[in-house]
């Protein structure tokens, strides 16, 4: 039995698909299973990652978990992996590239909690193995009311280019790695997910307006304005963290790895793919 976290996500409710239509036993974890609109035929269960207690009920049974974190703090994942490493032998954790196992300098939040999630998960005594995808595809959902509303992505450095993953190809990685087991050769891994190919944001907004059939621009944001865009979720620190990682991107390119196909047996799909996939969102 699998538990499946973050199941109304855009990675976790791939997920949950791709174990529905293999037919594998599973339960889909979210805070309100009569409003997750998940599909039929998934069994939902109530809990919520923030409220560790709340999970007991959901855990019972598992022998495998695949986690996604929500939060932008490890505060109660303390908890939380205590509570999956009492019932399950296996987790799967869906972290990203570059985590620092260390705090050796100034961490964004996104990488602090996914490197802090990495060290609980190993202290644990779970038959682990953590997924570290490179830039989400799905990331460019943000430019989506900007594209329907003027046909124009206003963002910093249009030449970054990055190897981004479709959500599909890591929810595909998960599913092979959690339904093989704790004994299926996955434990103590990270694998690295990638893309198929580097494409710099230019080409991301131009493959949107091919999928939406009208062209879009990129046109270059200030640094100093895309700063204070960021500081309505992030403190400042943050954004000077993240701003700092994404100028350290612009001069050392991401490799590109074979991990997905090699895991899955299917070459990663393109960025044009993944812009063709989500036309609607930018309509």
């Amino acid at each position: 039995m699998i538990l499946v976290t973050g199941a109304t996500g855009k990675v976790g409710g791939q997920v949950v698909s791709q174990l529905l239509e293999r037919g594998t036993a599973f339960r889909a974890l979210t805070r309100d299973p009569g409003a997750a609109r998940l599909p039929v035929g998934v069994e939902a269960v109530a809990g919520d990652l923030a409220d560790p207690q709340s999970l007991d009920a959901a855990l019972d049974g598992v022998d495998a978990v695949f986690l996604v974190w929500p939060f932008l703090t490890a505060e109660a994942a303390p908890a939380v992996v205590d509570r999956i490493a009492r019932q399950a032998r296996q987790i799967v954790y869906l972290s990203m590239a570059g985590v620092r196992q260390r705090t050796d300098g100034p961490v964004d939040p996104i990488t602090g909690f996914h490197g802090e999630l990495e060290r609980l998960i190993e202290r644990s005594g779970l038959a682990r193995t953590f997924l570290r995808p490179v830039g989400f595809a799905s990331n460019t959902l943000g430019w989506a009311e900007q594209v329907r509303a003027d046909g124009v992505v206003r963002d910093l450095n249009g030449s970054l280019a990055r190897p981004l993953i479709h959500e599909r190809d890591i929810a595909a990685a998960a599913v092979r790695v959690v339904t093989d087991g704790p004994d299926g050769g996955h434990a103590g891994a990270g694998y690295v997910l990638t893309g198929p190919a580097l494409v710099t944001q230019i080409e991301q907004a131009r493959a949107i307006g091919e999928a939406i059939g009208r062209p879009v621009r990129f046109e270059e944001m200030a640094v100093e304005e895309k700063r204070q865009q960021m500081l309505s979720w992030l403190p400042p620190s943050g954004v000077d963290a993240v701003l700092a990682a994404w100028a350290g991107m612009a001069g050392a390119a991401e490799p590109v790895t074979g991990t997905v196909e090699e895991l899955t047996g299917s070459a990663p799909r393109t960025f044009r793919q993944w812009a063709a996939d989500h036309a609607a969102d930018f309509r």
